[in-house]
């Protein structure tokens, strides 16, 4: 690395096992995605094109499988809230990605390893590595776990769907209190994971109808939902 040329105060190596619980076998192409193109010829442009596809897949299968009432506009709306250049900024920074950036000595000095751009790039480029090192569904898993309070913040608006529509406690409830029936229970059963990013099963019972359902969220809210909606189609609604 010549004058120009700054490596992050962090190993590469070391902040993926640190930071996304995974021990790499190739430490020098998670310094590549770590490497801002300031820094080397051979940085993370091209890890960041095939971690940005990635990413966009990895969300829109959760959104597909978590948010069965959106359409495909409101499925669009919502992956693009999570993938987003400051969605993604924000991710990077409570991973403390910055120091681990290696960058030319011009972006260090400016602060590039603040800039929501590049942190974005880089989360991207290290989700292309761990692609082609360990596949989807090692890559599936890591990310989901890294992108856990930026799908959870989604929930914030849970009243009603990215339409408008009702959501689905608010509609079993409802179909509930029409027919004079008790409202359902909602039990959490299993909570895995560490405490910043965990996964919550929840049952959802009607006692009167012994119907039951299971669902799973990245929040207990979500999972909560999961389980409504899975009663909802139980009863042909």
């Amino acid at each position: 690395m010549s004058a120009g040329e700054i490596a992050g105060s962090m190993p590469a190596a070391e902040w993926v096992r640190r930071q996304l619980h995974y021990e790499p076998r190739d430490a020098a192409l998670f310094g590549q995605a770590l490497t801002h193109r300031s820094a080397a010829r051979n940085n993370n442009e091209r890890l960041e094109f095939l971690g940005d596809a990635i990413l966009n897949l990895i969300v829109a299968r959760y959104l597909y499988e978590h948010y069965a009432d959106a359409d495909e506009g409101a499925l669009s709306r919502l992956r693009a809230a999570v993938v987003s250049g400051a969605s993604l900024a924000r991710v990077a920074a409570a991973l403390e990605l910055g120091p681990a950036l290696a960058m030319g000595a011009g972006e260090l000095k400016t602060g590039g390893f603040r800039r929501e751009s590049m942190l974005a790039d880089a989360l991207e480029a290290v989700c292309g590595a761990l692609f082609l090192e360990a596949g989807m569904e090692t890559t599936q898993r890591v990310f989901l776990r890294v992108l856990a309070p930026a799908l959870a913040a989604l929930d914030a608006g849970a009243e009603t769907t990215a339409e408008g529509q009702k959501d689905a406690k608010t509609r079993l409830q409802e179909w509930l209190q029409g027919r004079g029936l008790p409202l359902p229970r909602y039990q959490v059963v299993q909570v895995e994971g560490e405490s910043h990013a965990q996964t919550f099963r929840v049952s959802c019972e009607i006692d009167a109808l012994k119907a039951s359902a299971l669902g799973e969220g990245l929040s207990r809210r979500r999972a909560e939902q999961a389980a409504a909606q899975q009663l909802l189609a139980q009863l042909g609604l």
